[in-house]
């Protein structure tokens, strides 16, 4: 069986050092060492029943709940919150239009650079930063600061 071919733009991508090192740790693990990873993070605890309760909930919810697909990929109660912790004063209003949620901040960052970098642009990145973020500048073909 061949191998699928990425696209060329993927090519100046380097692997996860996370994971690198999440996989170190594991195959250290499973040799009986004794290991603290410094890896991808999992939390070492069950998610609590209040929590999975809510959400059960709010699947079941009709018309409004949270199981289907939102538009403009934001859940407009979410982003009523988001507004409200952003607002610093009177002045810092912020229009629902400009609040996006999503699920982590390294896939939004990926496709903010995605859309607004072209290859070459400069990107700075001020420390201390997350490891794979230096890789989304990367994916443009720019010099990573």
């Amino acid at each position: 069986m061949s191998q699928m071919k990425l696209a060329s733009r993927l090519d100046p991508i380097k692997p996860s050092i996370t994971l690198a090192v999440t996989a170190k740790a594991a195959k250290l693990k499973a040799a009986g060492v004794d290991v603290i990873s410094f890896g991808a993070g999992e939390p070492d605890f069950d998610t609590p029943n209040h929590i999975k309760e809510a959400v059960r909930e709010a699947l079941e919810r009709p018309q409004g709940g949270v199981g289907n697909n939102t538009r403009r990929g934001r859940h407009p109660g979410a982003a009523q919150g988001d507004r409200r912790r952003a607002r610093r004063g009177p002045q810092d209003a912020i229009d629902p239009d400009q609040v996006l949620v999503s699920t982590v901040a390294k896939h939004s960052l990926y496709n903010l650079f995605m859309a607004l970098l072209d290859p070459g642009d400069e990107v700075l990145i001020p420390a201390p930063y997350w490891v794979s973020y230096p890789r989304h500048g990367d994916a443009r073909g720019g010099p990573v600061r």
